[in-house]
């Protein structure tokens, strides 16, 4: 019989990852588990900092961005020795099961657990979206509307000034978060890391949009594009392709970064419900004793998958937004 469910947040953290903890705690008392909080991911859980949780330790933290149960990298679970010492862990406290709430590191650690005997459910919770076997993650669609904003805020200046802006979002190897934020604001140019792109094509866009008496532009990149020139490793792409664009057509440009402003914010109606819809279908899969899953949602369906299987799949770009993108963004 499941006693004991610890639940923890690992990787970056994501809006809706509160929520997400929060329905897992009421979840587990609704089903007479005990929900344990494990702080600061696999490092925490390794070194101790565990302890049990109630109704009320989660009272108002549905609105909060970040993570109640903090988050952070952990060198040492990635050696088998680590990875002892966490099961061990577990054990001493009698914890049956995991519900484990991050990214694509996050699983594959859950999933080595798994394989040492304890009982593991994920729930996907990345801004980049890149998980597989879910259409969508916790913290997504709050990114790109904190994308969206920034960007329209910028439009304002760009139209100003006439200038070309170009705003460099996350997305290492994703381009969900430039994608869907660049077609939402109605972005002339997105770079993402899945499409190649020639900035020669660009300039002669910027020149032949400047002949029709386009007087700015917004160029929308991902951080995990091709760069110009890797031997300059101090330059981010937007900076390296703002230069480029500037020399090569005497347009001035502006280079924002967004960088880690997309992580935090009050998590969207549509995180929330999400966050809160997997954590209770992770729950119950606890309490019926089915371990080694990860849950998304699915054509609004959630669905679980196993584990090892949900990661040997690869994310897809949805092609069909980048297609309306050029369709949306000729002259």
């Amino acid at each position: 019989m499941v006693r004991r469910v610890g639940i923890l947040t690992s990787g970056g953290d994501a809006p809706g990852m509160n929520a997400a903890i929060r329905t897992a705690v009421r979840t587990a008392l609704h089903y007479n588990l005990e929900p344990w909080a494990i702080y600061r991911g696999y490092h925490g859980l390794i070194h101790g900092e565990l302890e049990p949780m109630g109704s009320r330790d989660v009272s108002g933290i549905i609105q909060r961005g970040g993570t109640v149960l903090k988050s952070a990298r952990s060198e040492e679970f990635m050696t088998p020795e680590g990875r002892d010492r966490a099961v061990d862990m577990l054990r001493q406290h009698d914890i049956d099961s995991l519900v484990v709430i991050g990214g694509d590191g996050s699983f594959r650690g859950a999933l080595s657990l798994q394989e040492q005997g304890v009982n593991v459910v994920c729930i996907p919770a990345t801004i980049d979206n890149d998980i597989p076997c879910t259409d969508y993650s916790i913290g997504f669609d709050t990114a790109v509307n904190t994308v969206m904003d920034a960007v329209n805020k910028i439009r304002d200046t760009a139209s100003s000034h006439d200038r070309v802006y170009l705003v460099e979002v996350m997305g290492r190897h994703s381009g969900y978060i430039a994608l869907y934020s660049g077609l939402a604001c109605g972005a002339d140019v997105i770079l993402i890391p899945e499409v190649p792109y020639n900035l020669d094509d660009v300039c002669e866009k910027l020149r032949q949009a400047a002949k029709l008496d386009k007087t700015y532009n917004i160029i929308v990149v991902a951080e995990g594009v091709r760069r110009l020139d890797d031997s300059d490793g101090s330059a981010s792409p937007a900076m390296q392709i703002g230069r480029y664009i500037a020399n090569q057509v005497g347009l001035e440009t502006r280079i924002t970064i967004l960088g880690h402003i997309q992580r935090g914010g009050d998590p969207t109606v549509r995180d929330r419900l999400l966050a809160s819809r997997l954590a209770y279908h992770a729950v119950e899969l606890v309490a019926r004793g089915r371990g080694g899953k990860m849950l998304g949602e699915v054509n609004q369906q959630i669905t679980s998958f196993d584990l090892a299987y949900a990661l040997a799949q690869e994310k897809q770009l949805n092609m069909d937004y980048y297609r309306l993108y050029n369709i949306l963004s000729s002259i």
